[in-house]
């Protein structure tokens, strides 16, 4: 297990650089061409290397490492459970956008992430709506204790709120990625929300929806159990993501997505995150009150 938390993180390390690296890369270096032409041809090489492959490169560590978190934390079925469904639906949504125009609108997607399955989606993007999603709806389904009370309307509410933290995510990416000196994706028919039509978020809605209810109808026969600081690796995902979209969409020169994603991403998965990281210590101390007791008990019948 000690080699399975290294690798974990070893790839979530490297997601974050990757995103670091590649945010140099679109905003400092692509925009001032002249200092390509004066580094060395290892720094040369690795700028072309970068510039190539860096997207493909952020997106596999960031599922690998999820992944391999989930694995850990959750177990091999309910790692399972999130990441086939997440990755079919989102993949068959991104097939429909791209070449019917719903649920998302019409949309195209540019190189620079990956071979493009159909020659329509790139590979990488399914990653991306699972590694997202999953620390999404896991700093949802933990903030509102759903596996200690385990009520329609809790796990209702980690669905949508689940996909709610998903969507903002995108409030904020999808106007730089689309418009940034080096664009992934661009909007045929562009939108009135920073050149995104506002179908976009309802697709997104739905989509993030529709797998993480299948993945609480496969977790549903067992409930999850996290530790308080379990729930730091998914945070950590999140606001990563989060800060790489907002220097993405600040340099583009959008703050108002960048507002509404914090009100409502970062402030929700902030307050989720500490509402399931403390439930658990509460309950641990009344065990152990409990466990006293009954230990004290057995000692006056002595």
């Amino acid at each position: 297990m000690r080699q399975l938390v290294i690798v974990e993180r070893v790839c979530l390390i490297g997601h974050i650089v990757s995103m670091v690296f590649g945010l140099v890369g679109i905003l400092i270096v692509i925009p001032n061409a002249e200092m390509i032409v004066s580094l060395s041809e290892v720094g040369q090489s690795v700028m072309q290397w970068s510039m190539a492959g860096g997207g493909v490169v952020y997106m596999i560590l960031g599922a690998l490492g999820v992944l391999l978190y989930a694995y850990r934390t959750l177990g091999l079925g309910r790692a399972l459970g999130f990441l086939i469904p997440s990755v079919l639906i989102s993949l068959t949504s991104e097939l429909l956008g791209t070449s019917t125009g719903f649920p998302f609108g019409h949309y195209s997607y540019l190189s620079g992430l990956g071979y493009k399955i159909s020659g329509l989606v790139p590979f990488t993007i399914p990653l991306s709506w699972f590694y997202v999603g999953c620390v999404s709806y896991v700093l949802a389904r933990a903030g509102l204790d759903v596996d200690k009370k385990p009520t329609l309307f809790r796990h209702v509410g980690a669905i949508v709120l689940g996909a709610l933290l998903l969507t903002s995510w995108d409030f904020v990416l999808d106007p730089a990625m689309s418009q940034t000196s080096l664009p992934f994706w661009y909007w045929q028919q562009p939108g009135a929300f920073f050149g995104m039509p506002y179908q976009n978020f309802a697709g997104w809605m739905g989509t993030g929806s529709l797998f993480m209810t299948v993945a609480a109808l496969l977790w549903s026969k067992s409930p999850i159990k996290l530790d308080n600081y379990q729930l730091n690796i998914p945070l950590l995902v999140y606001l990563g993501n989060f800060g790489f979209a907002t220097v993405m969409s600040l340099a583009a020169g959008f703050p108002i997505p960048v507002l509404l994603g914090v009100a409502l991403g970062v402030a929700p998965a902030v307050i989720l995150w500490f509402k399931g990281s403390n439930a658990p210590a509460t309950v641990n101390i009344e065990a152990a009150t409990k466990e006293v007791a009954v230990a004290n008990v057995k000692v006056a019948f002595k």
